[in-house]
């Protein structure tokens, strides 16, 4: 059964592919223009063979009526039974006024005879051949010469109906072949086209998923995706000299400036601790270290966003239980919403398990949770729920707040960026940043919505970052 999907959906994406539509239409234009080319080929050589033949009965016509003025009804009998005598492929009937049969290899007039143009007839009619009779057709001129007699001239055009219901008979098969064939080319092509861009896209996603050192493998054939595979690989190896770069300033920035701010912090508590609580300096220390605070959350908040946007903490991804995620991060800041008199509930829901780095989406939800308590005013409410969906695992924060004008919510997002209604409050404008940052690691969407009043904070995380079986 694995296997049967497995080749539909392979068939799936061989027909979604640009190189099936092209030889699809390729085929398409090809198989109306040979039909087209080939029906008006046989066309006109069926209205040559028909005008060939009518020319023919004209001018046999014109000679009989030159006879029957010469020689009368009894010389033009003698000249069509003479004719009859030789076995051609005319056919001739000449009747009397009262439509008896005087001379000619037809019997009688045939009933089934069909206008075709002014005297131009086809019928059906009967010959004997080798012992038995078959029905043949002809196509001819009838017309009533002078004194009322009546003169049949025709020519038998089996073979050419043959050769036509031949051709309305081949014609079908032809194209349909042609569309055959051409489908099985275009399938082909879109086979070994998806061949080597699965190559690609398999680089390119190990690529994402943080394993800078992968190149495109390329062939001996030195053709243009060889040469696509070949750019590729220069654009990764500077890409990867950057990543490389980035790291090293991120791990200097680390060591040469987190640590100083740290022991800064350290040297203004000591301080204060040795000051007395009357000294007038006490309160300018408090606003130092509070400062420093500030620029030490500030640092971390882009040391985070960096690794989490440069892929760095991709290899460090595991089974993570969100629901248990929520619960702590809903414990630590429970004391801090009830400080502030807002009501802060949890949905319960069982273990949803999904791939993901434990401490970014702690710090996700943390930035959210803060954000929500910040901004929400007392007497209000803030909830917090993590359910599956069709689509994967939805992890919700909302809250009853002012909530965010549609204009500004994809603004908020950027780094630093601060509303001016929250200009006067503590932060720094990294905490959506730092939430978008860790959806992109995840492949998540994240979604700022109308919660009626206030802010609906949404984090949905695709089913290719759940963990099967999450579920017990």
């Amino acid at each position: 059964m694995r296997r049967n999907n497995e080749k539909f959906h392979w068939a799936q994406r061989v027909l979604h592919t640009q190189a099936f539509r092209i030889t699809l239409i390729f085929v398409f234009f090809y198989v109306v223009t040979a039909t087209a080319l080939v029906a008006f080929t046989w066309w006109n050589s069926q209205r040559s063979l028909d005008n060939q033949t009518d020319q023919t009965i004209e001018a046999e016509v014109a000679g009989l009526r030159e006879q029957y003025q010469r020689l009368g009804v009894l010389g033009l009998s003698d000249v069509i039974n003479g004719r009859v005598a030789q076995h051609g492929s005319g056919l001739y009937l000449l009747l009397s006024p009262s439509h008896s049969v005087l001379a000619g290899n037809l019997v009688e007039f045939p009933t089934s005879a069909t206008m075709i143009d002014n005297y131009v007839i086809e019928f059906d009619y009967k010959r004997s051949m080798q012992g038995e009779e078959v029905t043949r057709t002809a196509r001819g001129q009838a017309f009533t010469l002078q004194g009322g007699f009546f003169l049949l001239v025709a020519r038998d055009i089996t073979d050419q109906k043959m050769s036509r219901k031949k051709f309305q008979t081949t014609l079908p098969w032809s194209v349909g072949l042609m569309l055959l064939l051409g489908i099985a080319g275009g399938v082909l092509m879109s086979r070994n086209l998806l061949r080597r861009l699965d190559v690609i896209t398999r680089t390119s996603s190990e690529i994402v998923a943080g394993d800078f050192s992968r190149r495109v493998p390329m062939t001996t054939g030195h053709d243009e995706f060889d040469t696509l595979a070949e750019n590729l690989n220069v654009m990764l190896e500077r890409n990867e000299r950057l990543m490389k770069g980035m790291r090293e300033v991120v791990d200097s920035v680390a060591h040469d400036l987190r640590t100083p701010l740290n022991r800064l912090r350290n040297r203004l508590e000591d301080m204060q601790r040795k000051l007395n609580p009357e000294d007038p300096h006490l309160d300018d220390i408090d606003s130092a270290v509070a400062e420093t605070d500030r620029l030490i959350g500030t640092f971390n908040a882009l040391l985070l966003i960096a690794e989490a946007d440069s892929g760095m903490t991709r290899g460090s991804m595991t089974p993570i239980d969100l629901s248990a995620i929520v619960a702590d991060i809903a414990d630590l800041y429970a004391p801090l919403a009830e400080e502030k008199e807002i009501g802060l509930e949890v949905a319960p829901s069982g273990v949803l398990t999904i791939e993901g780095n434990r401490s970014l989406v702690s710090q996700a939800l943390a930035n959210l949770i803060d954000n929500a308590i910040k901004y929400t005013p007392a007497g209000g409410h803030i909830w917090v729920s993590a359910g599956e969906t069709p689509a994967g695992i939805d992890l919700i924060v909302a809250d009853d707040g002012p909530g965010i004008p549609v204009e500004d919510r994809a603004r908020v997002l950027e780094r630093f960026v601060r509303l001016e209604k929250s200009r006067n409050s503590p932060g720094t404008g990294l905490g959506l940043s730092l939430v978008a940052a860790v959806a992109r690691m995840h492949e998540a969407k994240l979604s700022l919505g109308d919660n009626a009043p206030g802010l609906k904070t949404t984090i949905s995380f695709p089913r290719t970052f759940v963990k099967k079986g999450a579920r017990e």
